[in-house]
This record gives structure tokens, sequence and C-alpha cells, in this order.
């Protein structure tokens, strides 16, 4: 179906259906019934039918979420999708288009499959009209960088490569510098494209460099770690750390695209594997429970990476961070704040632990551990959902206790985080499993015993 022409998939939660039609057919009893529901009208019904189809959903060119939209918004998002997708058929017609980013600075299209890393070369072509580009790796990462290097060189275009120092370390100011030393010693220009391959601390310093060298120069993504591909690399997103915080130095910088190769993950060890899950399995708890069944469903598989299923899911849940990020790119709507689900605490736990006791995910796991029990105490959450969540953790190889930090040195660090405001926290927290909603009427003594109950 996918080759006679643009598919769009109108999504929404099993609730949300069970309700409409429940409406439906209690104003219009000549409404028309529907064969597959012959069994009843149930939410248990309804959730069956869609468990069993939503592998075919996820075969979409574009998912547009209609939970809380009127009609007149679905209709403008699906005009929106048609004319993104169509862009002259390019994108339509690529059947490893994940999703579009649209953004006011651009439109971000992000390629997700197998062993497509060669592509960049005509991909890149194809928008620029640059002979020159640079690629920023680093030490764990050449050999991809390599790939990309061969495939810009054989579209004709000159490659300058520098690597980097793998780690949290090299996302300083004075690593900055020397890359804009560097750019500046082979007299860069404004149009050619500064292309990040490797993880997100290679994504984050790379997309900071384009976007302040110059005043801005083009940027692509090619994430290689798990973490990198659900979140790093998509939304724009750049930054350097400093002394009393993370990422506190940065921009808004969207890639002109971003490819995501999913054989770069084969050599990546099973802890860093893991940690990039967790941002995965962030996204269906905020926004999409089927997403969370799949993995239930999937994890031994998407541990091995076992090729069909893996492409499927990192596919699945790239477009609902990118469908976020369209929707609220600076983080000022409200939307985007659902992202933050884990990270509250989260970030608070690597910078209490120096940023090397826990890797990003995995502090973030255990943020959504503690998000969800305050979810819980506030009566949002039950208690089966709450071991749902951290059963999957567990599956998908995710801590959810930490150890050897202080939990005072925790709480003085999310007063720190840029995400609160007047020392006020906006906490994400589920009301549901798929439901992410926002707090900021969160008890401090509830948050101490809540991180307590979590120091193993």
């Amino acid at each position: 179906m996918n080759s006679t022409g643009t598919i769009i998939c109108l999504e929404t939660t099993p609730e949300t259906i069970c309700s409409r039609l429940e409406k439906q057919y209690s104003n219009d009893t000549n409404a028309t019934h529907r064969p597959m529901l012959s069994a009843g009208y149930t939410l248990e019904n309804i959730k069956d039918l869609k468990q069993r189809r939503q592998h075919m959903y996820a075969k979409a060119h574009w998912t547009v979420h209609t939970d809380f939209l009127t009609i007149g918004q679905v209709s403008e998002e699906v005009e929106r999708a048609y004319r993104l997708l169509d862009n002259g058929s390019r994108f339509a017609e690529d059947s490893l288009l994940s999703s579009v980013v649209r953004t006011s600075s651009g439109d971000c299209p992000i390629w997700v499959g197998w062993d497509i890393l060669p592509s960049i070369g005509s991909r890149l072509k194809s928008i620029s009209s640059s002979n020159q580009a640079f690629i920023i790796c680093d030490d764990g990462t050449k050999k991809f960088a390599e790939i990309a290097e061969r495939s810009l060189q054989d579209s004709g275009i000159s490659v300058e490569v520098r690597s980097i120092h793998p780690g949290e370390t090299s996302k300083t100011l004075q690593v900055a510098s020397d890359l804009y030393g560097w750019l500046g010693s082979f007299h860069a220009e404004r149009n050619n494209p500064i292309i990040a391959v490797g993880g997100g601390v290679v994504g984050d310093i790379s997309g900071f460099v384009a976007a302040t060298y110059l005043r801005g120069m083009p940027f692509i993504q090619v994430p290689t770690s798990m973490l990198a591909m659900m979140d790093a690399s998509i939304g724009g997103k750049t930054a350097v750390d400093m002394p009393h915080g993370k990422n506190l130095v940065g921009s808004f910088h969207q890639p002109k695209f971003v490819i995501v190769d999913v054989k770069t993950l084969i050599d990546l060890p099973k802890r860093h594997l893991s940690a990039g899950w967790a941002e995965a399995i962030k996204h269906g708890f905020i926004l999409d429970k089927e997403l969370v069944f799949d993995f239930e469903r999937n994890a031994p598989a998407l541990m091995n990476l076992e090729r069909e299923i893996t492409t499927e899911i990192v596919k699945r849940s790239i477009a609902i961070k990118s469908e976020i990020v369209s929707l609220d790119e600076h983080e000022t709507l409200g939307k985007r704040i659902l992202l933050n689900y884990g990270h509250t605490i989260g970030h608070a736990i690597e910078f209490a632990g120096g940023f090397s006791r826990y890797l990003h995910g995995e502090a973030v796991s255990i943020g959504m551990v503690a998000a969800a029990n305050i979810s819980m105490r506030k009566g949002l959450l039950t208690k089966d959902e709450v071991k749902r969540q951290t059963s999957l953790q567990k599956m998908m190889g995710l801590p959810v206790k930490f150890s050897g930090l202080e939990v005072d040195e925790i709480q003085r660090a999310m007063l720190s985080d840029k995400k609160s405001k007047d020392k006020q926290i906006n906490w994400v927290l589920l009301s549901g499993l798929g439901n992410a909603v926002v707090d900021n009427e969160v008890d401090s003594n509830l948050v101490s015993e809540i991180i307590n109950d979590l120091r193993s």
C-alpha cells in the first residue's frame, strides 16, 4: 500500500476510541456498525483489535495523534503532513522516512533503516550545493565517520574529519573553541555543513559549534548510539556543560536531516544499549501505551537488536518525539516538557554522580521510577501500573534504584536544573500509562521520601 501514495495514520488511545463510539451510537441509532467489533464496543475488545493491528499502523508515512484535537485541527495536521511528505514526492516515496520535524527554521526529515549510512552523500547532495563538509566524531566512532566520508567523497564533496575524546568531558567551551580553530584553519564557509557522527556528546558539541560559528552553519546528525538516536539527535537542542550544571550554555539549532542507521548499534556495549532504550520506552510511557506493550512483548529481541523489530520500534519511538518537537520547537507551549519525564531527578542524579557514575539513560530510568511513584502517591497511577513500568525497565537492563549518592545532594541539583522556574519544579507525571501530565505542586517532603526509597 505504501507504493500507491502517502499514508497518514490517525492515531488515538483505545479509551478515546471507546468514548467516541459511545457518543456516536448514543446520538445516532442508525449509525453504521463496525463488523470487526461485532462482539461489542467494549474497551477490552477495542484494545485487542488495536493491538493486533498496531504493527500495520506503524507502516504509515505520518501519524497524527488525535486525542486532544478537534476535527478541524486534525484536518490541518493531515494537510500539513501531506505538504511535508509530498514535497515533490521526495519524502513520500522514501520508505526509510520515520518522520519530518517541522520548525520555524525549516523541515528536518529523519530517515531510519538498517545499513543506510552509505546514502549520506546522495542525500546531502540533493539539498546542498556545498562541495565541502566537516565531520566531527569521537575516538569510538571513527569507523562510521570513514563510511560517511567515503559516501560524501563519492558524491563529489570534499571532507575534513576531526575526532574528539569520547564522554561528557568534551562538552565544554574549550573544546568548542578548539573546533572553531579547526574550522578556521580550513577556511570553513557558512554554507558548509557540519556533520556529527557519534553519540549524544558528539551531537551536542557539534550542534553548538554549528549554531555559533559564522553565526550558524548547516548541521546534520548521524547518531550512532541508541541514546543519541532516541534523544539528542532530534529536536535541535545543542549545548555545552558548565561547572555548576549540565547543558547550561546552548542554543536551538535544527539539523537539515538526521540519518539513523540502526546497524551502527551492533558493537554498542549492552549497558549503553539499555541506557538508550530508556528514552524510547519513555516515549511510550508518556504518549503511546501500545508502544509500551510492544516493548513488553519484544524485550529480548530488542536487546539482541533483531533487525526488523528493532528498526520498527526505533522508527515509531522517534516519530513520537518528532511530533512533539514539531508542535513545540522551543519548549514554550507546554508540549515538549512532556519529554522530560524522569529527567528532573535523572539530571540531578547525573550531576550528583559527577556525570560518571550513571549514564544519562540510567539516571533517567531511576528518575522515571521516582516520577511514577510520585504519580501513584498523588492518586494518578495505580500500584500495578508502577510495577509494570519498573518490570519493563528491568527487562531492558535498566536500574531502578541508585547507590553511593546523598539525597540532599540530589535535591540541591534539582533546584539548579535549568527547567526549574522561581525554584519551582514542573514535574512530568503519569495519569495512567501513555498519558503524561504536568504538575508543579509536588510536596518536597514527598520527593525526599521517594528519593530515599530509591536508595539501595
